[in-house]
């Protein structure tokens, strides 16, 4: 049962030993832009043309020590005035030899002293060269090279706590207590097997059944979790649909405390969506003003209506507004129909007007659905309609996120076909198949757990990964 160093295979076809440069700040104007070496030869790369105040040389100074002085050419004049930070193996981001020269912002001396690196023997980085020594050399495991570039792309504070917490490790750490359980019952197979006339004591069958569906409800809740982590990182869209004139632009802005929309007395207004981002507890939620539902009158107006159809399609939540003021259309029953089978909240809209709408109707057309009144004029009842999305799209478990393990879609995607293998390995046990039908499923999602944590992944795979990363990362 012993895998192959991945690890090792995939550092020895990948020119690990080479002394890697790259800009690690934004390039354009600003305080300061940070050139990083890092490799065996990063020191001696960067003592060809750095020159300290103090005359020290950087191959004498301690680890994690700042120095001050100049960046000189090959003719001797001075390109840059600098800090250079350096950082020795093993304990630096990548476990090399790490060299940080901080100049000043700017294109034209990050990109000289880019050159002076490559002139003396270093070469540009790959995307996410960096985090990936770090990975190979064993700083970190894929689960958390992957955290990395959710810190880079997080747009609220619980999408960066997220990934800050799988940065630490917590995916990791639980999809290896995952592979020992499962290790443990292929043991127990085995030994089954190779002892089954010796008078030894070997845990039953039926323990050994309990164990796989106890592994199988752990994998369906990580599984879960990726749905509520993609919500807290990616944001509900949110459409609000319905005839013209019902009072959606109104209700946009109202929720959003913006005038996003243009608001009118006229029918049609609004010919193209409007898109506005608000917060419910650090979740993103995409509201979205669609043009009204109606017959077209014109090309436009026809595409707009299109539009507003694809975004109900697109939506996880729909607010369908009707117009209490006025009875109940033909418009407002065929938005019922296009909504059907989605999450949705009915808003009667102008309660501050006579109401003619036949609230009974209502009822019967949109089922059990949620159903208010309120005024975007007036403000009245939007406290109710705020908590009913809020219910809607979040629960106190997408809340306490510390309580989770949020994987991404890749990961999802293994947990899923490990998932299956250990179906089928419990169902060769309920059948009471001989041990080698349940120890092939076992070993199948035993080595597609590694592919999480980086132990048996494939190089095209890590390739993959690290390319969505930017250089310097």
């Amino acid at each position: 049962m012993k895998e192959k160093n991945v690890k090792k295979i995939i550092k020895a076809n990948n020119g690990i030993s080479d002394t890697i440069v790259a800009i690690g700040t934004r390039a354009g104007e600003a305080a300061i832009g940070i050139v990083k070496l890092s490799g065996n030869d990063s020191i001696r790369i960067a003592e060809k043309f750095f020159r300290s105040i103090n005359k020290k040389k950087l191959c004498s100074v301690k680890t994690y020590t700042m120095t001050y002085g100049n960046i000189v050419d090959r003719n001797g004049s001075i390109v840059d005035e600098v800090i250079v930070s350096v950082m020795r193996k093993p304990k630096s981001y990548t476990r090399e030899d790490v060299v940080e020269i901080n100049c000043h912002g700017g294109l034209t001396a990050t990109r000289r002293v880019i050159e002076l690196c490559i002139e003396n023997g270093a070469r540009i980085a790959e995307p996410g060269e960096f985090t990936k020594r770090a990975f190979l050399n064993g700083r970190i495991d894929l689960s958390q090279a992957e955290a990395v570039i959710d810190i880079v792309r997080s747009r609220t504070e619980e999408s960066l706590k997220i990934a800050t917490k799988n940065l630490k490790g917590s995916v990791g750490n639980e999809i290896r207590q995952l592979r020992k359980r499962i290790l443990n019952i292929m043991v127990q197979l085995e030994a089954s097997v190779d002892f089954i006339e010796e008078d030894l004591e070997i845990t039953p069958y039926e323990e050994l059944e309990k164990e796989i569906k106890s592994l199988s409800r752990a994998l369906g809740e990580m599984i879960e979790n990726e749905r509520k982590g993609e919500i807290v990182k990616n944001g509900v869209k949110v459409a609000i649909v319905g005839k013209p004139n019902v009072g959606k632009s109104s209700l946009l802005n109202l929720l959003s405390r913006k005038d996003r929309a243009i608001v009118t007395s006229i029918p049609g207004t609004t010919r193209d969506a409007v898109e506005e981002i608000l917060y419910v507890e650090g979740i993103p939620l995409i509201l979205v003003d669609t043009a009204g539902i109606r017959k077209a009158r014109n090309t436009i107006e026809k595409i707009g209506i299109d539009r507003s159809l694809k975004h109900i399609g697109e939506a996880e939540l729909v607010i369908a507004v009707l117009d209490g003021s006025r009875a109940l259309e033909k418009y407002d029953i065929d938005i019922t129909e296009k909504i059907r089978g989605k999450s949705s909240v009915c808003c009667i809209n102008k309660a501050d007007l006579e109401q003619k709408i036949d609230i009974k109707k209502v009822k019967e057309i949109y089922g059990g659905k949620d159903i208010i009144k309120i005024s975007a004029l007036k403000g009245t009842g939007i406290d109710k309609l705020e908590k009913i999305i809020k219910r809607l799209v979040i629960s106190d478990s997408i809340i306490n996120l510390d309580e989770l393990i949020i994987v991404n879609e890749r990961q999802k995607n293994i947990l899923n076909r490990a998932l299956s293998f250990l179906r089928k390995a419990g169902r060769a046990m309920k059948a009471r198949m001989s041990e080698e039908f349940p120890s092939y499923d076992l070993k199948s999602a035993y080595s597609l757990l590694g592919e999480i944590t980086g132990e048996t992944v494939r190089d095209d795979i890590l390739e993959s990964i690290f390319s969505q990363f930017c250089v310097g990362k």
